[in-house]
């Protein structure tokens, strides 16, 4: 398996963290945890390796949110109510982070914050 698939989806996660000012190093050993923790999955499916920046990403926002964390929190849509952005597909080699409140896709994992 190669290291670099871990190295990738790690960076992404890393990127989106920093583009939301959650690049605390608390947050970032967890995203460390996160990214130790699908080892076991690569390596059950080796081909899933394409699919880790996705899944790292939904894995971190789980944990995240059970530590009373939102992230990443919507900022591209109208709505005043709080709320997240979901990765979908999450099985997909090229997800992306969607407001499903507004039904539009805010940027890919590993782009937050960016601008075309």
């Amino acid at each position: 398996m190669p290291a670099d698939a871990f190295d990738i989806a790690r960076a992404c996660a890393l990127r989106d963290l920093c583009a939301s000012g959650h690049d605390d190093a608390r947050t970032v050993s967890l995203l460390d945890q996160v990214v130790a923790d699908r080892r076991w999955w690569v390596d059950e499916w080796p081909d899933g390796a394409a699919f880790l920046p996705g899944l790292v990403a939904q894995d971190l926002q789980d944990a995240l949110h059970d530590r009373g964390v939102r992230w990443p929190q919507c900022t591209a849509c109208e709505t005043d109510a709080v709320h997240c952005l979901q990765v979908d597909p999450p099985l997909d080699a090229d997800p992306s982070w969607v407001c499903d409140e507004a039904g539009i896709v805010v940027a890919a994992i590993g782009a937050l914050g960016t601008t075309d």
